[in-house]
């Protein structure tokens, strides 16, 4: 059994983590789908898809490197489509994760048993409170796994986001 995880994970934190780590335990093996994957460098996607990829294996133990695939699949913006653009870009799969609704009705009419995901820490265990933090120079390095907080601070993630923040013309 494979299971699906489609998320941006702008970036990833404790909760996606939490999440795989769960889809694990169900399924041999998981596929992690980093959605709008054609986005990036700005406020809600500031990280591209080799650096969200990156984020990913980054996070797994040793043990799980074999049992995880990553693939990035860009936005397509139809959603006739969407299942089988996903289909296309990533292993076969068997059973789908999300809380979203849109991909459980899309996936589960595509035939898919779709399951929902524990939120953990919905408030604090989101990409929306990472970048919130890590713009404002606020604690973040908490929030998202020990290997992702090295590496978002070695690819200058708060300049980044203050950057990204800047030329929408935002103020922090």
């Amino acid at each position: 059994m494979r299971g699906l995880l489609i998320g941006r994970f702008q970036p990833f934190h404790r909760g996606h983590r939490a999440v795989l780590t769960e889809i694990l335990k169900d399924c041999e093996e998981a596929v992690v789908a980093i959605g709008s994957a054609q986005l990036s460098h700005t406020d809600e996607n500031p990280f591209t898809a080799g650096e969200r990829y990156q984020m990913v294996i980054l996070s797994l133990e040793p043990e799980e490197r074999s049992r995880v695939f990553v693939a990035p699949v860009p936005d397509v913006n139809r959603f006739a489509i969407w299942v089988a653009h996903v289909e296309s870009l990533t292993p076969p799969f068997d059973r789908v994760y999300s809380n979203n609704p849109q991909t459980k009705a899309l996936f589960g009419a595509a035939g898919y048993e779709v399951r929902p995901t524990k939120e953990y820490r919905p408030n604090l265990w989101s990409g929306k409170e990472v970048r919130r933090r890590l713009l404002r120079g606020e604690r973040w390095k908490p929030l998202v796994p020990e290997p992702v907080a090295l590496f978002l601070e070695g690819v200058g993630a708060p300049a980044r986001l203050r950057e990204a923040h800047t030329h929408q013309g935002r103020s922090v």
